[in-house]
């Protein structure tokens, strides 16, 4: 009666090795499903950052006004006739 049981618990050690302990165990899955997390994030946090500069590129064709507005905020110009007037920002309160 005693060779059966440890046949037994022999066998059932045996087929839970693999799901601790071998390839493909709990641990591994749980390992790449948190890599694949953070490269889902990584991906979603591209995607918003191409959608961003494909609008701003279809903003660029599209006309003038975003090219006269990234030249007077970003290269401080001007057009002809216009006098540029620049206030200080205030730091503190009074």
């Amino acid at each position: 009666m005693r060779w059966p049981a440890l046949i037994f618990l022999a066998m059932l050690i045996a087929l839970q090795y693999p799901l601790w302990i071998g390839k493909g165990s709990v641990r591994e899955v749980q390992e790449a499903e948190a890599r694949l997390e953070a490269i889902r994030e990584a991906n979603q946090t591209q995607e918003r950052r191409n959608a961003d500069l494909a609008a701003e590129v279809k903003d660029l064709k599209s006309g003038y006004e975003a090219m006269e507005e990234r030249a007077r905020y970003e290269l401080n110009l001007v057009k002809p006739g216009e006098v540029f007037v620049q206030l200080p920002e205030e730091h503190g309160s009074r």
